[in-house]
């Protein structure tokens, strides 16, 4: 109970730690300063939507081009997430405003979309497409306010504000189809202290956008380019027929508009939530529930197993001694090296991998270095991190093989270093085919994934060797027993000593301390928004650590206790119990939650899905694992054998 008591107080250090530094921000980028009239370049990142999961590039659909279109170089993250940042024909001076303007207007002839552009058009808006724009880095968002229905009386309805990133590209009423094809932008700018005869600079710290429909007989244009929108409720908004050919404008206008937000906080905005309050609450819960459980649990192992450690250390009562039961009776077979070794010292040498890449990576992002605003750094760290992690889980596998007297370590480490990495690489590359096949910007395009190849084949392989031969050549662990030459004859075992039942007992806990960081997690990945509370990740992932370890050592204590010592294996994939229920909350997500009725975009969530709970298995398994193995050296070299 006292450990308990010491892991809640740590618990309460790092919240108040999170709650201390949740300001603490580094950024992305270092700050622009822009002069008056200075040019503000507006970029499209892409079309997304949450029912296709497919993101398209910007001019895959007939929107207006520039001259020349500009394609940014980006990272390995902003390649793999599907960003494809283009320049726009947008003109936007700093605190310059524009009351109209029309876009790829020629001679003041409006637009002509042909029926394959209307029908492609009307597609994605029944789709339920979002366009995606930056500018100065900072992605375009649309105001929401929400009224609370309290009161019946309307001076007292508070409003709620919150932003829905990018903007609807249209909208369905009544059957019909209509495009969003005048925006009006509302970009916010903070003035810069200077010292007195310098002229002022201004920095951007919000952009928001209010997509309009506005029919083409409704808009009024004159030979500048130059228009006047219909005033108030007058006007009708644009149809796009997919039968036929459809004439209108694209148009915009610019507002700017003053604000007290620094530029180190201009974030802020963009990551309000408008339930932290019931996040806080899931947290504590969890941290106190967990760690009183894994207090009861602990006190309970250890008293049961003085109580059996003094009863085996007796040597008065040689009848005792004769009629040995429980977890004593199988010490002569319980190190006795399982089947199939390199392929579980493999998985187990993936698994440390995987762990020590997830908790630098969440530590780093804890700390804000890994910030929305640093565009695709989080999935490039990721992946590259695993690559160079790759050392260490070709030395726990190594080590482990030689303890299981495995003798062939080349292939040993043959089999680490592409066991798991190439059934991920199989199943994105099928997904990657779908993706190709719909010509969305999702699919990675052919040079990045022979650059993957060679990444890993050319750094990760030579580490994974590397980290296998000192691991290999290092002194196995220590058994403190020896093991039989004959093994022996396992009892008749009870019901709920079946390995689903087990996994289904064990995965309950770790689930249970993690499942409402699961849904802002999903939340994320599938509907397109800003994940950042690392501080709440890496406290939950410290609990999942704990919860996973307290687990994996009451089953083994219990399958010994049944005379089973063939606890390797079942260890493993008992410990990544939580892993299923993961999958059965995907599933829950899928049905509930999103609205996805198509093949592919289906197939491509279960695809993911799947990588996700085979990774998190991997991890649980092997966090319960060692933590088992340590629990079982400790326990038999306790007790004195003959």
């Amino acid at each position: 109970m006292a450990a308990a008591m010491v892991w809640l107080l740590w618990s309460l250090l790092l919240l108040s730690f999170m709650c201390g530094t949740r300001a603490f921000y580094v950024p992305g980028v270092a700050p622009i300063n822009f002069h008056q009239n200075d040019p503000v370049e507006i970029k499209a990142v892409k079309l997304t939507s949450s029912r296709t999961q497919l993101p398209y590039e910007y001019y895959s659909l007939p929107f207006c081009q520039p001259l020349k279109i500009t394609y940014k170089a980006e990272n390995l993250g902003e390649v793999l997430r599907g960003d494809r940042i283009v320049n726009t024909p947008f003109q936007v001076l700093m605190n310059s405003e524009k009351k109209c303007e029309v876009l790829c207007s020629e001679s003041n002839k409006p637009v002509t979309l042909s029926v394959k552009e209307s029908r492609l058009v009307a597609e994605r808006i029944t789709e339920d497409y979002y366009v995606h724009l930056i500018a100065d880095n900072l992605p375009v968002a649309t105001r929401l306010e929400l009224y609370s229905n309290r009161d019946g009386d309307d001076k007292k309805k508070e409003k709620d504000v919150q932003f829905e990133h990018g903007y609807r590209l249209g909208f369905m009423e009544v059957n019909k189809i209509y495009l969003h094809n005048h925006l009006s932008f509302i970009l916010y700018y903070h003035r810069e202290d200077l010292e007195e005869d310098q002229e002022h600079t201004y920095r951007v710290v919000r952009f928001e956008v209010i997509p309009q429909s506005i029919r083409l007989e409704d808009l009024k244009v004159d030979e500048k380019s130059s228009c006047t929108l219909p005033e108030g409720a007058k006007s009708s908004p644009q149809e796009i027929d997919p039968t036929k050919e459809n004439q209108l404008y694209f148009t915009y206008s610019v507002h700017w508009e003053e604000s007290d937000i620094k530029w180190a906080s201009r974030w802020d905005t963009y990551l309000t939530m408008s339930d932290v309050q019931i996040h806080w609450f899931s947290i504590i819960n969890s941290v106190v529930v967990v760690f009183f459980l894994s207090g009861i649990l602990s006190m309970i192992i250890i008293r049961t197993l003085r109580k059996d450690i003094a009863n085996y250390n007796k040597e008065d009562d040689i009848e005792d001694t004769m009629e040995e039961s429980g977890w004593k009776l199988v010490h002569g077979d319980v190190f006795r090296p399982p089947q199939y070794p390199m392929i579980l010292s493999s998985l187990l040498g993936s698994g440390i991998q995987l762990f020590c890449m997830i908790l630098i990576v969440i530590f780093v992002a804890m700390l804000g270095m890994l910030s929305p605003s640093s565009r695709g750094a989080l999935m490039t760290t990721a992946c590259f991190l695993f690559m160079f992690m790759g050392v260490f889980g070709g030395f726990s596998a190594g080590r482990l093989y030689r303890t299981l007297k495995g003798h062939r370590w080349k292939k040993g480490a043959f089999c680490t270093a592409t066991l798991y990495p190439g059934v991920v690489f199989g199943i994105c590359f099928v997904l990657n085919c779908f993706i190709w096949g719909k010509h969305s910007s999702g699919a990675v395009p052919f040079p990045t994934m022979v650059a993957l190849l060679c990444m890993w084949f050319g750094i990760s392989l030579p580490l994974v060797y590397l980290g296998y031969y000192f691991g290999f050549r290092k002194q196995p662990y220590d058994n403190p027993v020896r093991t039989n030459q004959i093994p022996r004859q396992i009892p008749e075992q009870r019901w709920y000593m079946n390995r689903f039942v087990g996994i289904l007992m064990a995965g309950i806990l770790p689930f249970g301390a993690m499942f409402i960081e699961l849904f802002f997690i999903f939340s994320a990945i599938w509907e397109n928004q800003f994940y950042y509370l690392f501080g709440f990740l890496f406290l939950v992932f410290i609990i999942l650590v704990v919860s996973c370890s307290q687990i994996s050592i009451v089953m083994v204590y219990f399958q010994l206790c049944a005379e089973d010592y063939r606890w390797w294996w079942r260890n493993f994939l008992v410990s990544g119990g939580s892993a299923f229920y993961v999958l059965v909350y995907a599933i829950f997500y899928f049905v509930n939650k999103l609205d996805i009725v198509e093949f592919i975009p289906s197939l491509l969530y279960f695809g993911y899905t799947a990588l996700m709970v085979l990774s998190f298995w991997l991890l649980t398994g092997t966090i319960g694992f060692y933590a088992a193995y340590m629990f079982v050296r400790k326990i038999y070299a306790a007790v004195k054998i003959d």
